[in-house]
Protein backbone atom coordinates (compact mmCIF):
# COMPACT_ATOMS: atom_id res chain seq x y z
CA UNK A 1 0.00 0.00 0.00
CA UNK A 2 2.82 2.36 0.92
CA UNK A 3 4.55 1.69 -2.40
CA UNK A 4 1.40 2.65 -4.30
CA UNK A 5 1.04 5.95 -2.44
CA UNK A 6 4.71 6.78 -2.99
CA UNK A 7 4.40 5.96 -6.67
CA UNK A 8 1.21 8.04 -6.91
CA UNK A 9 2.89 11.04 -5.28
CA UNK A 10 5.86 10.74 -7.64
CA UNK A 11 3.55 10.52 -10.68
CA UNK A 12 1.61 13.58 -9.49
CA UNK A 13 4.83 15.55 -9.01
CA UNK A 14 6.03 14.65 -12.51
CA UNK A 15 2.66 15.59 -13.99
CA UNK A 16 2.63 18.97 -12.27
CA UNK A 17 6.16 19.84 -13.35
CA UNK A 18 5.43 18.78 -16.92
CA UNK A 19 2.42 21.11 -17.17
CA UNK A 20 4.42 24.13 -16.04
CA UNK A 21 2.96 24.30 -12.52
CA UNK A 22 4.86 26.74 -10.36
CA UNK A 23 3.90 27.69 -6.81
CA UNK A 24 2.83 31.32 -6.52
CA UNK A 25 5.54 32.20 -4.01
CA UNK A 26 8.23 30.61 -6.21
CA UNK A 27 7.72 33.38 -8.75
CA UNK A 28 10.76 35.68 -8.59
CA UNK A 29 9.84 39.05 -7.16
CA UNK A 30 6.75 38.02 -5.17
CA UNK A 31 8.20 37.27 -1.74
CA UNK A 32 10.78 40.12 -1.73
CA UNK A 33 8.07 42.58 -2.79
CA UNK A 34 5.65 41.42 -0.09
CA UNK A 35 8.24 41.62 2.68
CA UNK A 36 9.12 45.21 1.82
CA UNK A 37 5.67 46.77 2.20
CA UNK A 38 5.37 49.24 5.07
CA UNK A 39 2.00 48.73 6.76
CA UNK A 40 0.47 51.54 8.84
CA UNK A 41 -1.61 51.09 11.96
CA UNK A 42 -5.19 52.11 11.25
CA UNK A 43 -7.26 53.68 14.01
CA UNK A 44 -9.04 51.56 16.58
CA UNK A 45 -8.55 48.10 18.00
CA UNK A 46 -9.49 46.41 14.71
CA UNK A 47 -6.89 48.59 12.98
CA UNK A 48 -4.27 47.25 15.38
CA UNK A 49 -5.39 43.69 14.71
CA UNK A 50 -5.23 44.37 10.98
CA UNK A 51 -1.69 45.76 11.18
CA UNK A 52 -0.44 42.80 13.21
CA UNK A 53 -2.07 40.31 10.86
CA UNK A 54 -0.66 42.05 7.77
CA UNK A 55 2.83 42.10 9.27
CA UNK A 56 2.51 38.35 9.83
CA UNK A 57 0.95 37.56 6.46
CA UNK A 58 3.42 39.67 4.46
CA UNK A 59 6.38 38.53 6.61
CA UNK A 60 7.50 42.15 6.88
CA UNK A 61 11.30 42.39 6.83
CA UNK A 62 12.30 45.15 9.22
CA UNK A 63 16.01 44.72 8.42
CA UNK A 64 15.50 46.12 4.90
CA UNK A 65 14.17 49.57 3.99
CA UNK A 66 10.58 49.49 2.80
CA UNK A 67 10.09 49.78 -0.95
CA UNK A 68 6.32 50.17 -0.85
CA UNK A 69 3.89 51.98 1.43
CA UNK A 70 0.38 50.74 2.09
CA UNK A 71 -2.63 52.81 3.07
CA UNK A 72 -5.61 51.22 4.80
CA UNK A 73 -9.20 52.23 5.44
CA UNK A 74 -11.71 49.91 7.02
CA UNK A 75 -15.35 49.81 8.02
CA UNK A 76 -16.61 47.22 10.47
CA UNK A 77 -20.29 46.36 10.85
CA UNK A 78 -22.12 43.86 13.05
CA UNK A 79 -25.49 42.40 12.20
CA UNK A 80 -27.84 40.38 14.37
CA UNK A 81 -28.37 36.98 12.79
CA UNK A 82 -30.28 34.97 15.36
CA UNK A 83 -32.91 35.87 17.93
CA UNK A 84 -33.86 34.21 21.18
CA UNK A 85 -37.37 33.94 22.54
CA UNK A 86 -36.86 37.19 24.49
CA UNK A 87 -35.98 38.96 21.20
CA UNK A 88 -32.25 39.39 21.97
CA UNK A 89 -29.59 38.39 19.50
CA UNK A 90 -27.84 35.06 20.05
CA UNK A 91 -25.62 35.25 16.95
CA UNK A 92 -23.90 38.11 15.15
CA UNK A 93 -22.21 38.50 11.80
CA UNK A 94 -19.15 40.73 11.42
CA UNK A 95 -18.57 42.34 8.03
CA UNK A 96 -15.18 44.01 7.68
CA UNK A 97 -14.62 46.04 4.53
CA UNK A 98 -10.93 46.91 4.02
CA UNK A 99 -9.77 49.20 1.22
CA UNK A 100 -6.05 49.23 0.62
CA UNK A 101 -3.61 50.89 -1.76
CA UNK A 102 0.10 50.27 -2.29
CA UNK A 103 2.44 53.06 -3.38
CA UNK A 104 6.06 53.01 -4.51
CA UNK A 105 7.99 55.01 -1.90
CA UNK A 106 10.65 56.21 -4.36
CA UNK A 107 8.24 57.67 -6.91
CA UNK A 108 5.04 58.06 -4.92
CA UNK A 109 3.17 56.37 -7.75
CA UNK A 110 0.29 54.05 -7.02
CA UNK A 111 1.21 50.42 -7.63
CA UNK A 112 -2.06 48.61 -6.92
CA UNK A 113 -5.19 48.90 -4.84
CA UNK A 114 -8.17 46.81 -3.93
CA UNK A 115 -10.68 45.90 -1.29
CA UNK A 116 -11.58 42.77 0.61
CA UNK A 117 -14.68 41.98 2.64
CA UNK A 118 -14.45 38.98 4.94
CA UNK A 119 -17.61 37.89 6.75
CA UNK A 120 -17.68 35.80 9.90
CA UNK A 121 -20.11 35.08 12.68
CA UNK A 122 -19.96 34.50 16.40
CA UNK A 123 -22.29 33.55 19.23
CA UNK A 124 -23.31 36.16 21.75
CA UNK A 125 -22.77 35.31 25.37
CA UNK A 126 -25.01 35.77 28.37
CA UNK A 127 -22.20 37.04 30.59
CA UNK A 128 -21.00 40.62 29.90
CA UNK A 129 -17.29 39.76 29.92
CA UNK A 130 -17.85 36.81 27.59
CA UNK A 131 -19.68 39.13 25.20
CA UNK A 132 -16.78 41.59 25.17
CA UNK A 133 -14.28 38.77 24.63
CA UNK A 134 -16.40 37.30 21.80
CA UNK A 135 -16.59 40.74 20.14
CA UNK A 136 -12.82 41.23 20.31
CA UNK A 137 -12.17 37.71 19.08
CA UNK A 138 -14.49 38.27 16.12
CA UNK A 139 -12.68 41.52 15.24
CA UNK A 140 -9.32 39.79 15.45
CA UNK A 141 -10.46 36.87 13.28
CA UNK A 142 -11.98 39.25 10.70
CA UNK A 143 -8.73 41.24 10.57
CA UNK A 144 -6.71 38.03 10.13
CA UNK A 145 -8.96 36.91 7.27
CA UNK A 146 -8.76 40.36 5.64
CA UNK A 147 -4.96 40.25 5.88
CA UNK A 148 -4.92 36.79 4.28
CA UNK A 149 -7.09 38.00 1.40
CA UNK A 150 -4.93 41.11 0.91
CA UNK A 151 -1.80 38.95 0.85
CA UNK A 152 -3.35 36.76 -1.85
CA UNK A 153 -4.32 39.82 -3.92
CA UNK A 154 -0.84 41.29 -3.62
CA UNK A 155 0.89 37.99 -4.38
CA UNK A 156 -1.24 37.59 -7.50
CA UNK A 157 -0.39 41.15 -8.55
CA UNK A 158 3.38 40.83 -7.98
CA UNK A 159 3.45 37.38 -9.64
CA UNK A 160 1.86 38.89 -12.75
CA UNK A 161 4.29 41.76 -12.64
CA UNK A 162 7.31 39.42 -12.31
CA UNK A 163 6.06 37.29 -15.22
CA UNK A 164 6.02 40.33 -17.47
CA UNK A 165 3.61 41.12 -20.32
Amino acid sequence: MRAFSTAGAAALALTLTACGFQPLYATPGVTPALTRIAVPTAEGRTGQFLREALDDQLATDRTQPARYRMTLEYDEDRYERGLRIDNTANRYEVALLVNYAVFDIATGAGVTSGSVRPLLSFDSADQPYQGIAANLDASERAAAEAARLIRLDLARFFAGRAAGP
